[in-house]
């Protein structure tokens, strides 16, 4: 593949405009579901069953769409997920402008959205891996996660006017978000996967076999440990944000705004990456975001919530460049056949450590003083400091010209 700059990688290019689009059209309806739920039943509970119903598949699914992503056609698996997407969600539009929306399908199509997020995402990173030549694969994953970061902190706002303008509109523009994702995966020439033989061994041995390459990797294996532990921070402290805020006297808007700092600094700090990328080593680069987390111990000090979000931006800058070296090795190294079951597994870690982090911080913050509970936090940052700073897989992490060799 010749290492043409990601601006004029045709088929880059067209995979971040149909992924915007679709990104957006995910966030906009990340708010108009619940307000959808509370005008039908006027619940609170009821819209956190479809909030939850939205965010299962997620753990139900990821890890047979990594198998699915191995075995076939990786575009034709993420069309399918893109089409079920647009007939559920525009279903649920057509329901509404019809005037025949029950709550029993709201959940429903929340669902089914969220499965095909789950087989979309887990597929995608193959296509990326097809599209990208390996040493360009940090600055792609740092241009996602500038990309993912914007639509979240637009996304949200722009769902609740459209709900405001028609409660149909915000579902309608999310179908059709959808449909532009596929016309860009036909447009893309790139195979989303080398050539290769049909694997006709049990489900259970081509599982085996991704947890294998995983766990007998050094990087990998601890990359997906370490960052996994940082999945349980980041998410707690943001609840804590909100709890705190209100309990120190914020208004609903004035706690959003704090949570969308974080967004907006994401969003800067994806645009810093290049910058951090050239001027630091690798090692340093990897290690930047977790020597930010202990920040949060600030708060012990001076326990006032905009010192907690102060040292929560910090990292908000530097988890892009983190990420898109962790995020980039991963993809690399690991061989193509393998890549859907290896991004499963790794994902499914954070999917089962990052809802721990606002349980465990609702329940000290509840039962303990502040303090206290943010000072958990703050311990586990310190131990992801240590780890990664005497991690031998770490310090021999190699460098951006060393990822062609990892190709097979």
């Amino acid at each position: 593949m010749t290492a043409v700059p990601l601006r004029r990688n045709r088929d880059f290019l067209l995979f971040q405009a149909g992924q915007l689009l679709s990104d957006a059209g995910t966030q906009s309806t990340s708010i108009a579901y619940p307000l959808l739920v509370l005008a039908v039943t006027g619940s609170a509970a009821k819209a956190g069953v479809v909030a939850f119903a939205r965010t299962l598949p997620w753990l139900l699914f990821t890890l047979p769409a990594g198998v699915a992503a191995d075995r076939w056609d990786r575009r034709r698996l993420m069309i399918a997920a893109d089409g079920v997407r647009v007939l559920a969600v525009g279903g649920l539009a057509a329901a509404i402008l019809l005037h025949r929306a029950g709550f029993w399908a709201i959940p429903l199509v929340a669902f089914v959205e969220g499965a095909g997020a789950a087989v979309f995402t887990t597929a995608q990173f193959g296509a990326l891996r097809a599209v990208v030549p390996a040493p360009q694969l940090p600055a792609a994953v740092s241009a996602q996660v500038g990309r993912q970061a914007a639509v979240r902190v637009a996304g949200p706002s722009v769902g609740g006017a459209l709900f405001g303008l028609a409660q149909a509109l915000p579902f309608l523009v999310d179908a059709v978000s959808y449909a532009c994702s596929t016309v860009s995966l036909l447009a893309m020439r790139t195979p989303f996967q080398q050539p290769r033989e049909p694997d006709r061994s049990p489900l259970r041995e081509r599982f085996a076999e991704g947890v294998r390459f995983l766990w007998g990797h050094r990087f990998l294996r601890t990359g997906a440990l370490l960052f996994g532990l940082a999945n349980f921070i980041g998410p707690g402290l943001v609840l804590a944000v909100v709890v705190l805020g209100s309990r120190q006297g914020l208004s609903g808007g004035e706690v959003g705004v704090l949570v969308g700092a974080f967004g907006a600094c994401l969003l800067l700090g994806s645009l810093l990456s290049p910058l951090v990328r050239r001027r630091l080593p690798v090692r340093a680069v990897l290690l930047l975001e977790l020597w930010t987390w202990p920040g949060c111990a600030l708060f012990l000090v001076w326990p006032d919530v905009y010192v907690l979000t102060a040292g929560m931006l910090v990292t908000a800058l530097a988890i892009p460049s983190t990420d898109s070296v962790v995020h980039g090795y991963r993809i690399a190294m690991t061989p193509d056949r393998l890549l859907g079951r290896v991004e499963s597994i790794w994902r499914t870690i954070s999917l089962l450590i990052a809802p721990l982090g606002p349980l465990v911080a609702g329940v000290l913050l509840d039962a303990v003083p502040a303090r206290a509970a943010i000072g958990l936090f703050a311990a586990a940052g310190l131990v992801l400091v240590v780890w990664g700073s005497l991690s031998p897989s770490i310090r021999a992490a190699p460098s951006l010209g060393e990822l062609d060799s990892h190709r097979g």
